[in-house]
């Protein structure tokens, strides 16, 4: 991490926007030891929802919005989620015609500090309380009495039965990893839809639950999870998405796939 970065330390909350405080973190950093260099090996969008937007629009009347951002998976860089947190709280008292140039401001900054295809689609509150919470699709994997004890990452518990091709969706919802930054754990819910060599899920439950100690984005997380399936099971179609828990008013939705699009909204029951 660069010594000059602010991430890690005591922090001022900003009131007044301030769009040098977004942290642009390069993605080549974890993906380069996956072997994820110039062609990789998926597309996809993180997809982030910030729920505690606020600013004053005219006459200085405060308004209360939420926000959806995506970010093109192959945008150069990732910004960093408390950097994000402090560049939203600092719309709070700062005065804007619309929500429309609200919505034009953050997609501008946050493409400048992602290095490519960011979209923002800003909601008032009013108009967002009837948005019902989701359930991930397939098998849970929870049900499953295995034995864990190995809290690092650990890709040989990754097994498939190369006599049996199958389509099918899988989920947990025991994901979580910590912070790179703060050492905060962030939790969340893992998908898998995949299909080819069966996928052992005792292997597969045991796999996600070896990140419970792993220090990583919630990006890396999921592209190393995709990588490590496709290499050690071998399917032919695979789909990773993780639905993190909010943090700091703002949940983080990585989405990794080699042969869907993301879905356009989904949110489970404890975002």
């Amino acid at each position: 991490m660069n010594p000059d970065s602010p991430l890690g330390k005591a922090t001022d909350y900003p009131q007044l926007y301030e769009p040098g405080l977004l942290y642009p973190i390069p993605r080549a950093e974890t993906r380069e030891p996956l072997g994820i260099c110039a062609k990789q090996p998926f597309t996809g969008v993180d997809v982030w929802n910030a729920w505690e937007l606020t600013w004053l629009g005219p006459g200085r009347r405060p308004e209360a919005a939420t926000a959806e951002i995506r970010v093109a998976a192959d945008t150069p860089n990732l910004v960093e989620s408390k950097s994000l947190k402090l560049y939203l709280n600092s719309f709070a008292m700062t005065e804007f015609e619309s929500r429309a140039r609200v919505e034009e401001q953050i997609s501008r900054d946050l493409r400048k500090a992602a290095g490519g295809l960011v979209s923002v689609h800003v909601t008032p509150v009013s108009r967002s309380e009837s948005q019902v919470a989701s359930r991930l699709p397939g098998y849970c994997l929870d049900q499953l009495d295995v034995s864990c004890d190995t809290w690092d990452v650990q890709p040989d518990y990754l097994q498939a039965d190369a006599g049996i091709t199958i389509r099918e969706d899988l989920y947990s919802h025991l994901l979580r990893s910590l912070c790179p930054v703060t050492g905060q754990p962030d939790a969340g819910s893992l998908h898998i839809s995949y299909c080819g060599p069966r996928i052992d899920h005792e292997g597969l439950l045991k796999y996600i639950v070896s990140y419970r100690q792993h220090d990583d984005f919630h990006e890396a997380c999921v592209e190393r999870i995709f990588v490590d399936i496709l290499e050690r099971c071998g399917p032919a179609d695979l789909t990773v998405s993780a639905f993190y828990q909010r943090r700091g008013g703002i949940d983080i939705n990585p989405f990794r796939s080699n042969f869907e699009q993301p879905p356009h909204k989904l949110r489970l029951w404890r975002q």
